[in-house]
């Protein structure tokens, strides 16, 4: 009976602050993106409520849930109003399972990289039911946009995971010793907390994937951009051409929901690559031996998860900062760079790092020299990702195709010249006529 009682304590603290958290996160990130992208641009930002204008997010989200909720007259009603939720529910379902910390996650879930991967393809119905319900057609567009973006981009963020899961069928803690335990090795985990716990072994505690695998976390986070329509992937809200997308006719608490959702989405994103490619909690003083014994038992526990909660958050801040960073400098792309990006040049080399990554790992020899010379192929790999990245994909200001693509477009086919034979035949007819 006392363990059922300490279960119920662990979800409840454990949901609590997944709640919590997603809507400090988005408080704090909408005033952080304001005077960041203010900083970059030699603008001010938010500057007379409160010191440097701290209260103005706070007084927005007041406003947000005050103001009047218009609804147009000849929308599908239950759908238009379902929309929000379906949007936003698996946000708060997927924070749950999230590792903060040893305490603040739900570890009896050793699926938690399937469950992350189910929940962030629920968005795309939310999404398509807001395009479809609000009848209009800019919001249609941009509904149909972002659900054609958001499937596209799903397959080369699931498959920039593969690798991971690879890695740690070698390098998860039960796999050394004389006597491995064969329900773990060579087969790779997708729980959140074995993957944190093969990144902190006791003879490599600072072996982070980053280390190992830069290209699927480069991958994984370009993908993130795409799947929270941040900019350069945020055609489905493209004011300029869509007036505001799916989101057209929404207003007050129910385009909270959606705008909620977007920067809960942008944390989750974070949260999982922190805890895939950054060691999750590892960090500095992320010890429980060392504060158990100074503290004991149970505010040893209470220290060390305080500290593992603060490198977690801290990792995730970066990667949030770099979502500010790459909208205040990248532009727009078109829709068919954007498609053109994922189905021509991402997904394939997705694939290309998990046969490599595969291969180098079946090498028959150590298991540090394996892991060493698949590091070095990842490294380059991402390094030629980088360096032909105009190139390969053509995605550039000009808006000029790469050389291998053309010619193969329609317009392409359309206008090429004639060949000789057939400009003699050309002839031909005009004399007969």
């Amino acid at each position: 009976m006392n363990d059922v009682v300490q279960i119920i304590i662990h979800f409840v603290v454990t949901f609590l602050f997944s709640l919590i958290f997603v809507m400090a996160v988005a408080t704090i990130m909408v005033y952080w993106e304001r005077k960041l992208m203010a900083l970059m641009q030699d603008r001010v930002g938010p500057l007379h409520y409160g010191p440097q204008g701290t209260l103005q997010t706070i007084f927005d989200v007041v406003k947000l849930m005050f103001k009047e909720d218009v609804r147009p007259g000849k929308t599908d009603f239950v759908v238009f109003r379902l929309a929000p939720m379906v949007f936003f529910a698996p946000v708060i379902t997927a924070f749950v399972v999230l590792p903060f910390s040893p305490y603040l996650t739900a570890g009896a879930l050793a699926t938690g990289l399937i469950y992350y991967v189910a929940l962030s393809s629920i968005d795309v119905i939310g999404v398509f039911m807001a395009g479809w319900g609000s009848n209009n057609k800019y919001a249609l567009i941009g509904g149909l946009r972002s659900a054609a973006q958001m499937i596209s981009y799903e397959l080369p963020l699931v498959l920039s995971i593969v690798p991971v899961v690879m890695l740690t069928s070698v390098l998860t803690p039960a796999c050394s010793g004389p006597s491995p335990d064969l329900n773990v090795c060579g087969v790779g985990s997708i729980s959140f907390t074995q993957i944190i716990a093969a990144q902190m072994r006791p003879e490599a505690p600072w072996l982070w994937f980053i280390l190992l695998q830069p290209l699927g976390l480069l991958i994984y986070y370009t993908c993130g951009l795409a799947e929270t329509n941040r900019s350069p992937f945020d055609l489905p809200e493209a004011e300029s051409e869509l007036v505001a997308g799916y989101l057209t006719e929404y207003s007050g608490l129910r385009w909270a929901m959606f705008f909620l959702g977007e920067y809960g989405n942008m944390a989750i994103v974070s949260a999982v690559a922190t805890a895939l490619f950054l060691g999750g909690w590892s960090g500095p003083g992320a010890a429980v031996g060392f504060w158990i014994g100074l503290f004991g038992s149970f505010w040893g526990q209470v220290v060390f998860n305080i500290i593992c909660v603060f490198w977690f958050v801290f990792k995730m801040g970066a990667l949030l900062t770099v979502f500010v960073w790459v909208r205040a400098t990248l532009p727009r792309l078109r829709a068919d760079q954007l498609m053109r990006f994922a189905w021509l040049f991402l997904i394939p080399l997705t694939l290309v790092n998990i046969l490599l990554t595969g291969a180098l790992l079946l090498l028959p020899m150590g298991d540090v020299a394996r892991i060493a010379i698949a590091a070095v192929a990842n490294w380059l790999l991402m390094f030629i990702f980088i360096f032909t990245f105009r190139r390969v994909t053509g995605v550039n200001p000009l808006g000029r195709l790469p050389g291998w693509l053309r010619g193969r477009t329609p317009t392409a086919r359309a206008n090429r010249p004639a060949t000789a034979e057939a400009k003699a035949k050309g002839v031909l007819a005009e004399t007969h006529r």
